[in-house]
């Protein structure tokens, strides 16, 4: 995955990584961890009636040049041109959300990076309970603390993985996937899915969520949610709030669109 306007030291300077990296799973951890604490996930534009476009150079304008965050083709589309520019072994993978009541298709993007001996599960684009570390396909079945938070990985045969999340003390399904290459271009329908079907969660209701290391912002519809070190906080937003609780909370400002 590359852009012509990728930089490396920019990216950086945006996430504020700071280390000197190298091709090593603490590297891909320090920068999963920087990236999601840094770029929020958000359908802004999908609100505004807005393209979301998959050509590299715009996610680049949008989500580093701009500070905007983005949904999972653009956050992980940003990832994995980093790690592309890092020299790191990785595929884009196609995953079913399965927290809807009924089946539906691998609308969702994630990455399998293979290093150290092991490949990793990475994702900085599955919104409020998505993993907050590179989680290892080799801990099948082990329940992984994350921060506050707990998940595994299930295998419910051979060839798939489903992941886990523990809320209100219960295993969640997330998503499932399988190891099947996917190439950017793959991803084309279900972008326009999530874009412009009147079905999508992302057409019917505004969604941000900005992780920190304590916990999550969450900002659904006119509700803001507050998690911090379990400590949970919720109330409604007006309309006139609504642009100073998105750079308050979130670093984002509605103006700044394309």
């Amino acid at each position: 995955m590359i852009a012509e306007n990728f930089d490396l030291q920019t990216y950086f300077e945006r996430i504020g990584f700071d280390q000197a990296p190298r091709r090593d799973q603490e590297t891909l951890t320090r920068l999963m961890r920087r990236q999601l604490f840094s770029i929020p996930f958000e359908n802004l534009d999908v609100q505004a009636g807005k393209e979301i476009s998959l050509v590299p150079e715009v996610i680049v304008d949008k989500l580093v040049h701009n500070h905007r965050g983005g949904y999972c083709y653009e956050v992980n589309g940003l990832f994995a041109m980093a790690l592309t520019a890092l020299g790191f072994d990785y595929q884009l993978i196609a995953c079913r959300p399965m927290f809807y009541p009924v089946m539906r298709p691998r609308t969702h993007m994630a990455l399998a990076v293979s290093v150290d001996s092991d490949t990793w599960l990475c994702d900085v684009g599955f919104g409020s309970h998505g993993i907050r570390a590179p989680l290892p396909l080799s801990s099948a079945s082990d329940a992984v603390r994350q921060d506050d938070d707990w998940y595994r990985l299930e295998r419910p045969n051979d060839r798939e993985f489903l992941l886990q999340a523990r809320i209100d003390g219960v295993w969640t399904n997330q998503y499932g996937f399988d190891l099947w290459p996917q190439q950017w271009i793959d991803f084309a329908p279900a972008n326009y899915l999530n874009n412009r079907h009147p079905e999508s969660l992302f057409v019917q209701k505004l969604v941000v969520v900005k992780q920190h290391p304590e916990g999550r912002n969450i900002l659904y519809g006119d509700r803001l949610k507050r998690v911090t070190a379990g400590k949970v906080s919720e109330r409604t937003v007006s309309t006139e709030e609504m642009d100073g609780v998105l750079e308050e909370h979130f670093g984002i400002k509605r103006q700044s669109q394309n």
